[in-house]
């Protein structure tokens, strides 16, 4: 879908600054579609990427200079091997550098923004500003024409993520506090610049957790793949509502299930996209996005 502002990124990422997830980089890539697509990670605090200024001693138009002449041998490589879209997604990526050299750090500035606000989101607060931070630069890159951004609350391993094999009742207790302030402002603070109805937001993992206990001392629960909960805000979806749910135990879904292919169709849906149409031709065949058997849950469109 690319952007709407050509001096940022289409696809930004922002961590934890506990650590990203297991595998890293792997989760916010193109897969097979072309590198292109792939999130462009951030740091909300201070350059949002780093080594993003050229040095003091070069002007920008010796950087300019620089930079065409690198793209043009860059060319002559790629030219020399068609179908090197990690080559090109290079290529392109020294262009969007150069571009975001004044963009980019005024994006994450939130000095601009009142006191109310970031008072509203948990900035300057124990345990919500981070969090917070990460919620508010969302929301002015979401301002700014960025289409898709992708927060991670929780970083690392067990402790630091809300993956608890132990304690779980404090593990959750904290990571909820941390999230609870900032995501009830962000929703808000959408709707306040009429932003929600054309923004969708989704919250939500690859798996629950377990209804009973794992480990000994203060207890906690393995992963559960087979029923979880995600939710969905804004973007034409109904609001006020739940769409399933899971036996008296709380261990599969047995109600309106719903597999990750069919979210994945109806998020398309819900961005203007018909997922039985959308293919990406990868070796040799045209892939789908929702592999075979995607569905919309039509019943949580507004």
């Amino acid at each position: 879908m690319g952007t709407e502002n050509q001096n940022l990124p289409g696809y930004v990422v922002i961590l934890d600054k506990r650590g990203g997830p297991i595998s890293g980089q792997p989760n916010w890539s193109s897969g097979f579609m072309s590198a292109a697509y792939q999130g462009t990670l951030f740091r909300p605090v201070g350059d949002p990427v780093l080594d993003l200024r050229g040095p003091e001693y070069l002007d920008q138009t010796a950087q300019r200079r620089q930079l065409d002449l690198l793209a043009e041998l860059n060319q002559q490589h790629l030219d020399a091997r068609p179908g090197g879209q990690e080559l090109a997604a290079r290529i392109n990526s020294y262009e969007l550098a150069f571009r975001m050299q004044s963009e980019a750090p005024e994006a994450v500035d939130l000095s601009q923004e009142t006191r109310h606000t970031q008072d509203m989101y948990g900035i300057g607060q124990h345990p919500t500003d981070e969090f917070g931070r990460n919620c508010l630069v969302a929301r002015r890159l979401v301002e700014r024409g960025v289409r898709f951004v992708q927060l991670y609350s929780g970083g690392g391993h067990l402790e630091a993520t809300w993956d608890a094999h132990k304690s779980i009742e404090t593990n959750h207790g904290q990571h909820a506090a941390e999230v609870d302030q900032p995501i009830a402002a962000l929703l808000t603070d959408l709707e306040q610049r009429g932003l929600l109805e054309n923004t969708l937001v989704v919250w939500g993992g690859e798996f629950g957790r377990m209804p009973f206990s794992e480990g000994q001392g203060e207890p906690g629960r393995n992963h559960n793949p087979y029923g979880f909960s995600m939710w969905f805000a804004g973007g034409n979806v109904r609001g006020g509502m739940n769409y399933g749910a899971t036996d008296e135990f709380g261990f599969e879904a047995v109600e309106n299930r719903a597999h990750l292919h069919d979210i994945h169709a109806t998020v398309l849906h819900l961005l203007g996209l018909d997922h039985e149409l959308l293919t990406w031709f990868h070796q040799g065949r045209e892939e789908s996005l929702t592999d075979v058997g995607g569905q919309i849950i039509n019943d949580i469109v507004g």
